[in-house]
């Protein structure tokens, strides 16, 4: 081993390699160590823009913040954002390069083999330590042909690998087993050692069944990391958060969980907000007694607009807009609040046009160039309560292929002194495109106070931002994990030494 990595595998998805990886990432920052993070290929429909407009996965955003870095597209070369026609939209180096199934996809991995490795090597010469991660499991043999990034990535960086199962799944020690059994005999010469992740209880009750593990498996078990309920943002829309009330109080958020959601990592901001509960709305039902319902991006606007309406979920959401309710859309979820959506290119769906929600007098069109870029929005509104926010500035990103053409409707907002964001005259129906609206807590804050009918508290003191809340985290889950792993022996792992 060249002693310039190490790779965090899983024995299958959501085991907690993202965070794992986040927690050494911090750890080797706080140490000293010049370290970045490293995934070859991501399946998300979260994403991030980098500050040279190129698109990336969000695990390795949060792991390059965990390192102190500015997030760099290296760190994640491949990502998938799947249609949800069984077509993927693969984007290499921040860009698309196209749509494919997964049949076709299978097909041009092998040209693309060669490139990650190239990206790999340019981001190892700039830093002592890269931390890679696996994707799924490596031990899914029907795919190994055309791996590219498990254990093909681990021999293409010369990593050894550090494997992690979940206990909280059941059969953490069969999965460890069965992981490492289904190896070649050069893939487990390079898994120096296992983690046991999401523990609740005493570890003295493991001791027995780690022991005759290490028997078996001829490598150490380096620690077992105890459940952590982390607060960090989620690759992946499989997340638990779908299912979950997060904060207390009388403010009610409900947003609206679409098929194809894509970078609800926008509502996270809002759960660190004193007095507000923020729930994920999957029926008509729950959008009952909603103070405010947002309408979140998507990959799929258009077909996230129909499935809507088949949940009978359009009908709650318009008449809690006419009386009065405040709902505010962001990206493809504001694009369903406009009167008509043209798809005459078929970018997003195979339907052409469809009615949208008509909670705001404008018309979508959609356009194969999609915008991706960081973004500074100034609000500038003559309506309503937002109007007292006027010179206010937010911070986010863009990311979306549509154009609007705006009716009987008022700008809010303004990106590089183009309109970006519409409400309607009254102020209580708004949309935007910019991902990050919450982060700061600032717009929130006022928000709030105006539906509570309060003094707005614009005090930084008083409201947390989510760059404050991450580095919390970070330090926080370092702190747990150094306390549960052997780090000398992970540090003699990626030194390469015996």
């Amino acid at each position: 081993m060249r002693g310039k990595s190490l790779m965090i595998q899983g024995t299958a998805s959501s085991v907690g390699k993202s965070v794992l990886c986040s927690a050494l990432l911090r750890i080797l920052h706080q140490d000293g160590v010049r370290c970045a993070p490293f995934k070859a290929q991501n399946m998300a429909l979260n994403s991030y823009v980098t500050k040279d407009g190129l698109e990336m996965g969000r695990a390795q955003v949060t792991q390059a913040q965990a390192a102190g870095l500015e997030p760099d597209i290296r760190m994640n070369p491949v990502l998938l954002k799947p249609t949800g026609d069984r077509r993927s939209q693969v984007i290499v180096d921040g860009r698309p390069v196209g749509s494919m199934t997964a049949v076709e996809y299978h097909q041009y991995k092998p040209k693309l083999r060669t490139h990650i490795r190239e990206v790999y090597e340019s981001l190892e010469r700039d830093y002592d330590c890269i931390i890679l991660e696996g994707a799924g499991s490596p031990a899914e043999i029907n795919l190994r042909d055309g791996d590219i990034v498990n254990m093909s990535m681990a021999e293409a960086a010369d990593a050894p690998v550090i494997l992690v199962g979940d206990i909280n799944l059941g059969g953490v020690f069969a999965s460890l087993l069965g992981t490492v059994l289904l190896l070649t005999e050069a893939e487990r010469a390079r898994v120096k050692g296992v983690i046991i992740n999401k523990f609740r209880g005493d570890v003295r009750i493991l001791e027995p069944g780690l022991r005759m593990l290490e028997s078996r498996i001829h490598v150490p078990v380096l620690g077992v990391v105890p459940w952590m309920d982390v607060e960090l943002e989620d690759e992946d829309s499989i997340t638990e958060r779908f299912r979950q009330t997060a904060g207390e109080g009388d403010l009610n958020v409900s947003v609206v969980k679409l098929r194809h959601i894509s970078n609800f990592t926008d509502f996270q901001a809002l759960t660190l907000q004193p007095g507000v509960r923020v729930s994920y709305a999957r029926q008509s039902s729950d959008l009952t007694g909603a103070d405010i319902i947002i309408l979140p991006g998507t990959k799929n606007t258009i077909e996230d607009l129909i499935d809507l309406r088949n949940r009978g979920m359009d009908v709650p959401i318009i008449r809690h807009a006419r009386q009065g309710g405040t709902v505010i859309g962001i990206c493809g979820g504001y694009q369903m609040l406009g009167t008509r959506l043209l798809d005459p290119l078929h970018v997003e769906s195979r339907v052409p046009e469809i009615a949208g929600l008509g909670l705001l007098d404008m018309e979508v069109t959609f356009s194969p160039e999609k915008l991706t870029r960081q973004s500074t929005g100034q609000i500038q509104c003559s309506a309503g309560w937002l109007s007292s926010m006027n010179g206010q500035m937010l911070d986010g990103y863009e990311i979306h292929a549509g154009q609007n053409r705006p009716g009987d409707c008022v700008p809010w907002l303004t990106i590089r002194g183009a309109v970006d964001g519409l409400c309607n005259p009254e102020g209580n129906v708004l949309g935007t495109y910019l991902h990050g609206l919450f982060d700061d807590g600032l717009f929130f804050s006022a928000l709030r106070a105006h539906l509570r009918h309060e003094h707005p508290d614009q005090s930084p003191s008083r409201i947390q931002t989510m760059a404050d809340f991450r580095e919390h985290e970070f330090n926080r889950i370092a702190d747990i994990v150094r306390a549960s792993l052997e780090l000398d022996q992970i540090r003699q792992i990626i030194r390469g030494q015996p």
